[in-house]
């Protein structure tokens, strides 16, 4: 009688804690925010697709007044597409044996809808800049750091 009852003890301590286990794996981050999340477009794990392009030297044989203007067009449409909300992250990439020469993410799914945002680029539509583009998951949040850059800037481009 004495082990049929250690075995049911033990029995009932196994089962609470297989359940203990369960209920902690289903706990959700108490820092979730629903309303954030869908805003932004987050999936479970807060995050989700865009397109990063990378920029690359291209083939036009331009002189400079035209290579000037079209890198004018070039900064003009990254402020237009961040603006809209379509650009959350982009930068020069230092000179390398690989003639890339910057980097976009684009706050989109597809390679078709940011093939159709780089060809409002003058510099990439004029062949100044060619682009590799790849899909890429990352954190929903991620525009969420562009308001705070006019924080920290003291200069234009």
């Amino acid at each position: 009688m004495k082990l049929y009852t250690s075995l049911i003890i033990t029995f009932i301590f196994f089962s609470f804690s297989l359940i203990s286990i369960e209920a902690n794996a289903q706990v959700t981050n108490p820092k979730y925010d629903k309303g954030l999340a869908d805003s932004m477009g987050a999936d479970a794990y807060g995050m989700k697709m865009y397109v990063l392009v990378i920029l690359k030297t291209g083939e036009a044989k331009l002189d400079k007044s035209k290579q000037d203007s079209l890198f004018v067009g070039h900064l003009n449409n990254i402020v237009r597409l961040a603006g809209i909300g379509k650009l959350v992250v982009s930068g020069p990439i230092v000179k390398n044996e690989k003639q890339y020469r910057g980097i976009f993410i684009l706050n989109v799914k597809t390679l078709d809808e940011a093939k159709t945002l780089l060809e409002t680029d003058p510099a990439i539509s004029n062949h100044l800049l060619d682009t590799e583009m790849f899909q890429w998951y990352g954190s929903a949040a991620l525009p969420i750091y562009l308001p705070y850059h006019d924080s920290v800037k003291m200069k234009d481009f």
